[in-house]
C-alpha cells in the first residue's frame, strides 16, 4: 500500500552535484524515518543517511559525511539527498526506504526501486 518513487539519478562529473528525491504515498502514519542505502556493482549494500521525520534528526555514513545532506519536505512527504563533491566511488544504485518506529536506525520496512548514480569524467 505504501509506495516510494525515486527520481534525480543520472550521470555527473567528479566534483559535481546531484539531488535525489523519493516521494512516499499510501499508508503513512505515526512515527517513522526515511533514508538511503546504496549498492555498487560487486559491493555490499552500504548505509548512506537517514532522517527522523517528525524531529528531523539525521544520521549519515562515514564515507558521505560532509558531502551529502539528507532532508525532508513534511508537507508533501518527500525525501531528498543532496550530493555534493561527488567522487567516482559514489557510483552506485541508490535506494530510498521507509522505516516504522522511533529513531533513524533499524531495518527498513519499504524500499524504492532504486536510481542509478554514475560519477565519471
Amino acid at each position: 500500500q505504501l509506495q516510494l518513487v525515486e527520481s534525480g539519478g543520472g550521470l555527473v562529473q567528479p566534483g559535481g552535484s546531484l539531488r535525489l528525491s523519493c516521494a512516499a504515498s499510501g499508508s503513512i502514519f505515526g512515527v517513522y524515518s526515511m533514508g538511503w542505502y546504496r549498492q555498487a556493482p560487486g559491493k555490499e549494500r552500504e548505509f548512506v543517511a537517514a532522517i527522523s521525520w517528525s524531529g528531523g534528526s539525521t544520521y549519515s555514513g562515514d564515507s558521505v559525511r560532509g558531502r551529502f545532506t539528507i532532508s525532508r519536505d513534511t508537507t508533501k512527504t518527500i525525501l531528498y539527498l543532496q550530493m555534493n563533491t561527488l567522487k567516482p566511488e559514489d557510483t552506485a544504485v541508490y535506494y530510498c526506504y521507509y522505516r516504522r518506529g522511533v529513531g533513524t536506525r533499524g531495518t527498513p520496512d519499504y524500499w524504492g526501486q532504486g536510481t542509478q548514480v554514475t560519477v565519471s569524467s
